[in-house]
């Protein structure tokens, strides 16, 4: 059979047959490790080919018998889109990944079938019952599935598009994660455990990839003795990684420092709130946030670079949380930053509270990408939200802040992690020009926030006009 698989995109990031033009945001790509991960599941007598739509065009015409789509939650209606288009055409339609998980009678509405959890064990089957004519609407794969059987990804299936990620080379050490956050689709999927992989398979698949590459890891020190076993072994390889993980990597000094040995020049944390209510209630207590100053100079001590997620909208945040979060942002040392606005994702413990509590105002899953306010907050307005969000994005990453963190940083954390963030800030700022982001901080009252607010103001007229 002749098989497609698809990494749907959204509509400000799409690539299309009318628009070929590729967004320089090489650095927040990376590469699409579920897609060739089932293209090394899929036998060999079937052809696969992979599309993301965030760097090439998908052909709606493409001769296909199967059609695979993998998706989260804010490309939900994309894939929907995509279904239906497929389907008329006769071709059979296959969804996987954390919506259809999660959301998996939703989804079936849209798919011929849908895999939810774990595709090993359950893909190879999905195909033989396509084949036969007697595929089910579900199949179930588990959530305690052995790691063993996860293969080597197909990667020579993106040499025509590798040249627009950060890498291609992606590699899993384990799947899912023990803390219990209420915010989390990962915590969600993998019902609070995680699990890894055989070492021997994650160092034979080290070896056969560039010096550079990126651990995928959800928390890559989610268990310590397996990572630490994993960095001695990684020292002779000679290896440069970043990957994500949650601030207890500061708590083991032999931890760190076997990381930057074994390669690691970069992570990304959750640090999510300054506010030990806001951690509290969403059951992430052991961040303690009244040691992040020093457990962040611990990390960039040894030579790690640290990017910080932050989340704003948190109940105890009100309309001063964007002026904290910057400057505290400047002050520790933090490398670069993510910011999401509060989204209760389906199926997390957090989208329950919500939606009992009447608190949920859109339930377009396209808005689900933690750029936009689908909640009503408890300490501002919508309004407020959103735009001091904006701000606080704009703001940190304004050229001037990008330049200083990178002269800053390079007497500290070293000329590679000092690159990869620099780099990281520019792709971020590109995509805040790309995307309009200015907003105001609903904090300030002085001169310079009112010519913001009537700038965003004047913008979003125009624009209204315009449409």
């Amino acid at each position: 059979m002749k098989i497609v698989l698809i990494l749907p995109a959204a509509r400000h990031l799409r690539v299309t047959q009318e628009n070929q033009n590729v967004p320089r945001r090489k650095m927040l790509r990376f590469s699409v490790l579920s897609l060739t991960t089932i293209a090394a599941l899929t036998p060999g007598e079937h052809q696969v080919k992979i599309v993301d739509e965030n760097v090439e065009p998908l052909d709606l015409n493409v001769d296909a018998d199967v059609v695979g789509i993998t998706f989260m939650t804010g490309l939900a209606p994309r894939a929907y889109e995509l279904a239906r288009h497929f389907r008329s055409r006769g071709i059979v339609t296959v969804a996987g990944g954390f919506h259809p998980t999660l959301c998996t009678q939703e989804t079936t509405k849209y798919f011929d079938i849908v895999v939810a959890g774990q595709a090993e064990g359950v893909w190879g089957r999905v195909l033989e019952d396509i084949q036969k004519g007697c595929f089910q609407k579900i199949y179930r794969g588990d959530c305690n599935q052995d790691l063993a059987v996860v293969p080597a990804p197909r990667r020579e299936l993106l040499k025509r598009t590798g040249k627009y990620y950060m890498t291609t080379n992606a590699v899993q050490t384990g799947r899912g994660c023990q803390h219990m956050c209420k915010f989390c689709s990962v915590t969600a999927f993998f019902n609070h455990q995680h699990h890894n992989r055989p070492l021997e398979n994650v160092l034979a698949e080290l070896r056969m990839i560039p010096r550079h590459f990126m651990f995928i890891d959800d928390n890559i020190i989610a268990d310590k003795d397996y990572a630490k076993a994993l960095f001695r072994a990684m020292i002779p390889i000679k290896k440069i990684w970043i990957s994500q993980c949650s601030i207890e990597l500061a708590d083991d000094d032999e931890l760190m420092d076997l990381a930057y040995r074994a390669g690691c020049r970069g992570v990304f944390i959750g640090i999510e709130s300054l506010d030990e209510n806001n951690l509290s209630a969403v059951e992430k207590g052991f961040n303690d946030s009244w040691n992040y100053y020093a457990r962040v100079a611990k990390i960039r001590k040894h030579g790690i670079g640290v990017q910080a997620g932050m989340i704003v909208g948190l109940d105890s945040d009100d309309v001063t949380v964007f002026e904290r979060n910057l400057r505290f942002l400047q002050k520790s040392g933090i490398d670069a930053m993510q910011l999401a606005i509060l989204t209760p994702q389906p199926g997390t413990p957090l989208r329950e509270e919500f939606e009992k509590a009447g608190r949920i105002i859109d339930n377009d899953w396209a808005n689900y990408d933690y750029r936009h306010v689908v909640i009503k907050p408890r300490k501002m307005t919508i309004e407020q939200l959103q735009a001091g969000a904006d701000w606080l994005y704009a703001r940190y990453y304004r050229l001037d802040r990008i330049v200083w963190r990178a002269l800053r940083s390079v007497f500290t954390i070293g000329p590679v992690a000092t690159y990869l963030a620099f780099r990281l800030g520019l792709n971020y700022r590109y995509d805040n020009i790309r995307e309009g982001i200015v907003g105001f901080n609903p904090a300030g009252q002085t001169k310079e926030s009112r010519v913001w607010q009537w700038t965003v103001k004047t913008l979003a007229q125009m624009k209204s006009a315009a449409m």
